[in-house]
């Protein structure tokens, strides 16, 4: 069981639920070290002062904020742990929408919410009634001392608290849309409506894997084996110019048509050995 990285309560109107937060991701990437390519010995980053030239322990380094006039603002420790916060042990409700009103390029960190013994019944009560409502919770919570902004919502049996971006934390994107006066047929517009409903199905999160993350664990194996590494499969299809929309669409509605009838049989073979 993971540790909590977080301990303190949900504010919901004058009812308070005390909870733990936990990650609710890992990361699996390989961790790499800086190395010597000669002989494979580590690299050692010292922190030298670019003032005394001296080396600096770990112990020694602070925080500093370098204004535009080149003044420097030191922060310690204890600068960043007495912020005048309001929320530093509690997550605030300070609305309920619903979730579709909140564009998903905002949402940041995903956290499991656990109810302490003493909160559970109004635990309960909260996830219930966001289910019930299809609403979110907006909270404003104070992680690791810094406040963020975060929406609770309901996963299964569990409460899910996934911080956000603040407002001005989002870029424009305006730049990257095409120009108004770029249109396509209808034709086009159905050919492509046929492809999505080819490729259409119950989303299984297991049928991905990391496909990249399998191939370097793999290199990493040989190199530690000393064994030649494995040829990878080039991709044979190269660039196209595409252009008749319709007719490439075409094509990829049967091919995915042919992609579909041979997952059908491979399923139905395995149904019936079973």
């Amino acid at each position: 069981m993971p540790r909590s990285i977080w301990k303190g309560a949900i504010s919901f109107g004058l009812v308070t639920i005390p909870i733990k937060v936990y990650g609710a991701v890992e990361e699996k990437d390989l961790s790499f070290r800086q190395v010597h390519a000669k002989d494979g010995g580590r690299i050692r980053q010292k922190r030298v002062c670019e003032k005394c030239g001296e080396e600096v322990e770990f112990a020694d380094l602070a925080k500093g904020y370098e204004a535009a006039d080149g003044r420097m603002a030191i922060l310690e420790k204890a600068d960043f742990e007495n912020l005048p916060l309001t929320t530093t042990k509690a997550v605030e409700v300070v609305q309920f929408v619903d979730e579709g009103e909140i564009d998903p390029i905002a949402f940041d960190k995903p956290y499991y919410l656990e109810a302490e013994a003493t909160g559970q019944k109004p635990y309960v009560l909260l996830r219930n009634a966001l289910k019930e409502s299809g609403k979110v919770a907006v909270v404003k919570v104070a992680l690791r001392s810094r406040e963020a902004l975060a929406v609770v919502r309901v996963s299964g049996d569990v409460m899910v608290m996934q911080t956000m971006l603040w407002p001005d934390e989002v870029r424009d994107a305006s730049f990257a849309a095409p120009p108004a006066d770029v249109s396509v047929s209808k034709a086009e517009v159905a050919m492509a409506g046929m492809f999505i409903d080819q490729m259409s199905g119950t989303f299984a999160p297991d049928d991905f894997k990391d496909a990249y993350r399998e191939a370097l664990e793999t290199v990493v194996a040989s190199k530690l084996d000393g064994v030649e590494i494995p040829e990878s499969e080039q991709s044979t299809s190269g660039e196209t110019n595409v252009v008749d929309l319709v007719a490439a669409l075409r094509a990829s509605v049967e091919a995915a048509k042919a992609r579909r009838a041979e997952e059908e049989k491979k399923t139905e073979k395995k149904s019936k050995a079973s």
